[in-house]
């Protein structure tokens, strides 16, 4: 039985089309720090600790699929290899923003939080 990729599949809706899109362990975080500037593989490494660097690969790879991020490979040795948000990554900037800052706040509302 062929397995179905995961984009040719029609979401039931918008939420689930994003969600399918931006989800994922290290997407959002990746996607974040991108809005910062152009990274490297080593980079997003010390920023997903934990992950093995095939998770780490395949997110970016989904990431440049799905149009949000761009590779560029440089022909030297040792390989150079770097990521910037494509237009539409940018798009994302207000989302991650507003996420970023619910993040905050629901940290500090939790009782496990040093805010003394």
């Amino acid at each position: 039985m062929k397995k179905d990729k995961r984009w040719e599949r029609i979401p039931g809706c918008s939420i689930e089309a994003a969600l399918n899109v931006i989800g994922g362990k290290w997407k959002g975080v990746f996607l974040f720090h991108l809005l910062d500037g152009t990274m490297r593989y080593n980079e997003f490494s010390k920023l997903a600790v934990g992950a093995s660097p095939r998770l780490i690969v395949k997110q970016l790879r989904e990431l440049e699929e799905d149009g949000l991020i761009e590779r560029k490979v440089y022909a030297v040795v040792p390989p150079k290899v770097e990521y910037s948000l494509t237009s539409e990554g940018k798009s994302l900037k207000p989302i991650l923003k507003s996420l970023s800052g619910w993040g905050d706040q629901w940290i500090d509302k939790r009782p496990w939080t040093l805010n003394e």
